[in-house]
């Protein structure tokens, strides 16, 4: 008997892909995806992701004041959000369109390049943000030249390039297939693997990027904050005002890592379950069970992709140096905006003051 399951690929919300057989068949007539909700969701988080991270770039960049190491971390990971989110118009019509692409395969390959090496920039940011607030608290005083600014942006070359090589399975292997009526943007394994490899090369992708861009990064994390939450408890008893800076930079940084943690640990939960049964070291699961989890991919993916929007209302709530730098930024755009609004007035009263003057007079009368 053939079993109906669907290979939850890097943003892959598609069911037009090649199933895995054996096991009892399941009926999937009766299944229907949220042509309507996710799209929304979509939007939302591009028009939120856009506004919310382009004002983190320019508060960050535009900063007067000395920026630190990890001001430079915030400013890439909001980078690496930012890009995400311009491709997230295109997924929201592809889930509209119920799963058809429309945009041609150098869009399909480039917005799922971008997906990836949002996902690989995005923690390994936070895991060097995490081993910069580990140093400059555990190790105060003999870190500042492993901290110095030049070590940051070696960190900063090294994150992108690993994320650019790690995420280009999705460059090379995406592409667009289906009939005229029906396009899809989805992985095509056919030429690096045999039919009798390619659940081999669809289990062990999908199981490095989850270990690669979630598992091993949050257990270094988790290992950092242990060490920094000893060390809090034992010497951070008398508060003074240095360190009160450290701590409330401290929470910043642990309310990011939770939030990522969270909002992207049931996507690959999802896609961990499904490389296990590509690669034979899990059963296939029962029909109810397996119809769950392709019902509660797209929102897991929602989920995932919410957090490239949360970050800047995660600065603007824990930080008062960041709200005040942000409403800084804000005012100054407006100031130059309310300056050259009086300006124009004036002059064009002074170059025709009759014009002006004939409204007032107009209304005596």
């Amino acid at each position: 008997m053939d079993v109906f399951v669907i290979p939850l690929e890097e943003g892959d919300n598609d069911n037009d892909s090649s199933y895995y057989d054996s096991g009892p068949l399941c009926d999937y007539t009766e299944w229907e995806h949220s042509s309507s909700v996710v799209p929304i969701l979509y939007m939302l988080v591009f028009v939120f992701g856009l506004s919310g991270n382009a004002v983190v770039m320019c508060t960050v960049w535009r900063s007067r004041t000395k920026r630190r190491s990890a001001d430079i971390y915030i400013g890439n990971l909001a980078l690496a959000d930012l890009a995400f989110v311009l491709t997230l118009p295109l997924w929201a019509v592809y889930s509209a369109l119920d799963y058809h692409w429309p945009f041609g395969w150098i869009l399909c390959k480039l917005s799922s390049y971008l997906v990836m090496i949002n996902m690989y920039a995005s923690v390994f940011c936070l895991t060097c943000l995490s081993f910069d607030r580990y140093l400059a608290i555990v190790h105060s005083l003999s870190s500042n030249k492993v901290r110095s600014r030049r070590t940051t942006l070696l960190s900063l070359t090294l994150i992108w390039f690993l994320a650019g090589i790690l995420a280009l399975p999705a460059l090379l292997l995406r592409r667009t297939k289906g009939s005229e009526n029906q396009t899809a943007c989805a992985m095509d394994y056919t030429w690096v693997a045999s039919e009798d490899t390619e659940h081999l090369w669809v289990g062990g992708i999908s199981l490095f990027a989850s270990t690669m861009g979630f598992l091993l990064p949050f257990l270094l994390m988790s290992t950092f904050y242990c060490a920094i939450g000893n060390t809090v408890t034992r010497h951070f008893h008398n508060v003074k005002k240095e360190e009160q800076k450290k701590k409330r930079l401290l929470k910043i940084i642990t309310a990011l890592v939770l939030v990522f943690a969270g909002c992207w640990l049931p996507f690959h939960i999802i896609k961990a379950i499904d490389a296990f049964i590509w690669l034979e070291l899990m059963d296939i699961p029962s029909c109810p069970f397996d119809e769950f989890l392709h019902l509660a991919h797209p929102y897991a993916t929602c989920m995932a992709y919410i957090n490239s929007c949360l970050n800047p209302f995660l600065y603007a709530f824990f930080d008062q140096r960041f709200r005040s730098q942000c409403l800084c930024v804000l005012r100054c755009s407006r100031l130059k905006k309310a300056l050259h609004a009086p300006i124009t007035s004036i002059s064009s009263s002074m170059s025709n003051p009759t014009k002006s003057e004939a409204p007032s007079s107009a209304t005596k009368v």
